[in-house]
């Protein structure tokens, strides 16, 4: 397994889910400036991430998270596929990149957001803390590839000072982002 990565980019994400499971792989570094040229063979971007897993080549980190929890269910980073938690932990997955990641972007970016945005990431924000009650995992009782996204873009959303009156939220993504396997995937 060979994983296509460069740092501070959608690429640690897959990164820390390999080392969440703790199976071997090869990182092979890639500067976004120059990236060599089978990278463009196996993603049509020529970006990051790519994991070539045998016959299989993906590109979108949510889709390689999804891809290795499934690969790999002995660990437990996804529901079984007939569990009853499989449907929210889909949804909570793609909510993250789909609902949540365009915010954090923007933010990250140091742009302002404009009201209707503010808006939206308020009730973004409110719908996760809802999700999470008491509970520090969206899905069950345990962490998954859910969490590991939504953790991902959270943090973000600490480093821009969009949580700082949201405890509950900042939590999560402490517990998550202190993860040995982050620490090993951020080295």
């Amino acid at each position: 397994m060979k994983l296509y990565f460069a740092p501070r980019t959608r690429a640690t994400r897959p990164r820390w889910l390999l080392e969440e499971l703790k199976i071997p792989y090869e990182l092979v570094r890639v500067d976004p400036a120059q990236p060599p040229p089978e990278l463009q063979t196996l993603n049509p971007f020529g970006e990051v991430p790519v994991l070539v897993d045998d016959s299989v080549t993906l590109f979108e980190s949510a889709s390689i998270c999804l891809y290795l929890a499934d690969r790999h269910p002995e660990k437990g980073l996804a529901p079984a596929p007939h569990a009853p938690e499989r449907g929210a932990y889909y949804q909570w997955l793609l909510f993250a990149e789909r609902t949540l990641e365009p915010l954090a972007l923007e933010l990250r970016k140091g742009a302002a957001l404009a009201e209707s945005e503010r808006k939206r990431l308020d009730d973004v924000l409110t719908v996760l803390e809802r999700a999470l009650g008491d509970r520090e995992v969206l899905v069950g009782g345990a962490f998954t590839a859910a969490d590991l996204v939504t953790a991902s873009l959270l943090h973000m959303l600490v480093h821009a000072g969009a949580l700082e009156s949201r405890p509950r939220l900042v939590d999560y993504v402490k517990r998550h982002t202190s993860r040995p396997a982050l620490r090993s995937a951020m080295s």
